[in-house]
């Protein structure tokens, strides 16, 4: 039953600027980006990642943008609409279906790496970490991970926190929770930029994330750009398609995506700034990969004066980082919900977050109880991640910048993105041939 549904709006545009750049910006962007230009090459990665990114992710992102702002509805019913109404098939409500779906499968696991966070959060905070070494460090992560009860408890925490911002709606809840956090977490970020620069580690730093090394940009390397161009910007989860839906048509999508893209890149490489003059002052991995966060930095915070108070500022960095980007993964899903059911947004939210839970308890299990239990080779949490990021993402991503290109009236596309003749040629050719390529090649080199 379908009932009759006010549709939310932001307040402004620096509203939906702070939500958009709170979903780009997650747990990825602490770690694996600064690491990333660390090992391949510096600023010459930067500048093959900002070329990727103008080729790829931003014209994905005006289409997923222009496209919920026409259709004003869930993907799935959007693309069905947009479809017919442009004399296409009502198929293409497929692309809107996996978007929902991959940003629902996502939340699941998303949710229980956020609920470490928070656990992580309150270790600093009591001083936990105090006078660990290495081998202590390690051995109480693995011990953690192994205490099902411990991860239900955290990911529990961390699903009813997104459930209560996203229950309070688009101006109530994303917009203002994405004004308190993104400027919250950009003082976080300056304080921590600024207690690097006050440790031996500094210049080390500099030099690792920004050294240019054009020696190291291999195919492999330019690869890795071009994925990260992608998947940084919450591109092919219905993300950006829910989030379009709330915009004016007083919204200049191509300014608005550029300052996104700004935004997502320097907190990015900040969190490098942050990150790294503290693990090189400390003589400890920058490799780390993920553990990086969760076993590297805490050896650090328990072994230098003033680690308790650094450690609380990082991991509460890390939870608002999690927090913008999970409440973005909940919205397409709400929106779904809440426009194809009797509920009401509040209702929506509280059925879809049991949902996306009652999946991340199983997630978690595969950390514990259930380590034995595969499909396909994969444990369940990365059965999900590999599931969502090398096929569902990429195609959906691939299907709506198609969509936008090829099938959208050219004139009225034209006057929606305020381009002359010559800018809309170059538009055309980007969209229509370089970023697909580029999202087939992105899918290809994953699998």
């Amino acid at each position: 039953m379908q009932k009759t549904h006010t549709h939310g709006q932001w307040t402004s545009r620096m509203g939906f600027v702070l939500a958009a750049t709170g979903s780009a910006v997650g747990l990825g962007n602490i770690w694996k980006f600064p690491y990333m230009i660390g090992q391949s090459g510096g600023a010459a990665f930067v500048l093959v990642y900002l070329l990727c990114i103008a080729l790829i992710g931003l014209p994905i992102l005006v289409a997923e943008w222009m496209i919920g702002r026409r259709g004003q509805k869930n993907p799935i019913s959007t693309m069905g609409e947009l479809a017919k109404k442009n004399g296409r098939s009502g198929a293409w409500a497929l692309i809107g279906f996996t978007g929902v779906l991959g940003a629902f499968l996502i939340l699941s696991f998303y949710s229980v790496i956020g609920g470490w966070a928070l656990s992580y959060t309150g270790d600093a905070i009591t001083g936990g970490f105090t006078g660990m070494d290495k081998d202590a460090v390690g051995n109480a992560f693995t011990g953690f991970l192994a205490n099902a009860g411990s991860l239900l408890t955290w990911h529990t925490v961390f699903m009813a926190l997104t459930v209560g911002v996203v229950a309070m709606g688009v101006a109530g809840g994303l917009e203002r929770a994405s004004k308190l956090l993104m400027p919250s977490l950009g003082v976080l970020l300056f304080i921590l930029v600024g207690y690097g620069m006050t440790t031996g580690g500094f210049g080390q730093a500099m030099a690792y994330l920004f050294n240019p090394d054009w020696s190291k940009l291999t195919g492999d390397v330019v690869l890795a750009a071009l994925g990260h161009a992608f998947f940084t910007l919450s591109l092919g989860m219905g993300i950006m398609m829910a989030y379009g839906s709330y915009l004016g048509e007083d919204v200049d999508l191509l300014r608005t995506a550029r300052t996104v893209v700004i935004m997502d890149t320097v907190i990015a490489i900040a969190a490098g700034l942050a990150i790294f003059p503290i693990v090189f002052a400390n003589g400890l991995d920058p490799a780390a990969g993920p553990g990086l966060i969760f076993v590297t930095l805490p050896i650090a915070f328990g072994n230098i004066t003033g680690g308790v108070i650094l450690g609380t500022l990082f991991f509460v960095l890390l939870t608002f980082a999690a927090l913008t980007s999970a409440i973005s993964l909940l919205e397409p899903v709400v929106e779904l919900v809440e426009e194809r059911t009797p509920l009401s947004r509040a209702g929506a939210t509280f059925v879809a977050g049991i949902a996306t839970w009652a999946l991340g308890i199983a997630a978690l299990l595969s950390f514990n109880h259930w380590s034995d239990v595969t499909i396909i080779g994969l444990n369940i949490f990365d059965l999900l991640d590999q599931l969502t990021s090398k096929f569902m993402l990429p195609l959906t991503g691939l299907g709506a910048i198609l969509f936008a290109a090829w099938c959208l009236d050219r004139d009225s596309v034209r006057k929606e993105l305020g381009l002359g003749e010559l800018g809309f040629s170059v538009w055309n050719v980007v969209a229509r041939f370089v970023a697909p390529v580029g999202v087939l090649i992105v899918f290809v080199s994953n699998l």
